[in-house]
């Protein structure tokens, strides 16, 4: 099952020469800024996301796509890793510690756990009233998650892949310019069936997105790793 946005364009292929591939595309999907995007990725399939024009925060949830009470959390990944990172190899885990997706290839060299999903009401809270009608991760979250049945109370804490935010020695933290360029990715391998629901950012506020929301690239992969070259 697969579910997407009307405002994403669908095709099928390989991947370009010289970057790691995961078996057999099975769908590859470009989705537009500001919009959201979902896929059931069955077990041991990759997906890849890849950052098209650089510079751009794409928020991601993650359900056991068998019981979607069994979700991503932040906090049970965190603290069985040690550290609030995301990095090549880092498994992202449900609250009861299951797996749901292993970080298999990166290009970036974090990626952020902390930084939330912007709403209308921390855009006011951070950026002002004015910036009450703009959209934003919630409402994208909200959208995607209703064509399966889901609400608000289901939306649980998100990762950002791509988005830029270094944590200080006193635990300060601030979202910054992002680390990320155009073209690079990053995969996960999911360990059982898994809902995956991406909002790709449309953040004007602040630096995640340069100010200027892009596009981003999903491929999802049959799942048996192949080198192709160096990524």
């Amino acid at each position: 099952m697969t579910t997407t946005s009307t405002a994403a364009t669908s095709t099928t292929g390989t991947a370009a020469p010289g970057r790691h591939t995961f078996g057999r595309v099975l769908h590859r999907e470009t989705v537009a800024p500001r919009s959201p995007w979902s896929h059931v990725l069955r077990r041991g399939q990759v997906l890849t996301v890849v950052d098209l024009d650089g510079n751009q925060a794409v928020d991601f949830l993650a359900y056991d796509a068998h019981d979607t009470a069994n979700a991503y959390s932040a906090q049970a990944t965190l603290a069985e890793q040690g550290s609030v990172f995301l990095v090549l190899g880092s498994v992202l885990r449900t609250a009861d510690g299951d797996p749901l997706l292993t970080v298999v290839d990166d290009d970036v060299e974090r990626h952020d756990t902390l930084g939330g999903a912007c709403s209308k009401e921390s855009n006011v809270l951070r950026y002002g009233p004015h910036t009450w009608a703009q959209h934003a991760c919630a409402d994208n979250f909200l959208a995607e998650l209703s064509r399966y049945g889901m609400g608000k109370r289901d939306q649980v804490s998100n990762v950002n892949w791509f988005m830029n935010v270094p944590v200080d020695p006193d635990g300060a933290l601030g979202i910054v310019d992002g680390i990320s360029a155009p073209g690079l990715r990053v995969s996960v391998r999911a360990e059982r069936d898994v809902l995956v629901v991406v909002s790709n950012c449309p953040q004007v506020n602040n630096p995640c997105n340069g100010f200027d929301p892009s596009r981003a690239e999903m491929v999802v992969w049959s799942g048996t790793t192949e080198d192709e070259g160096a990524a």
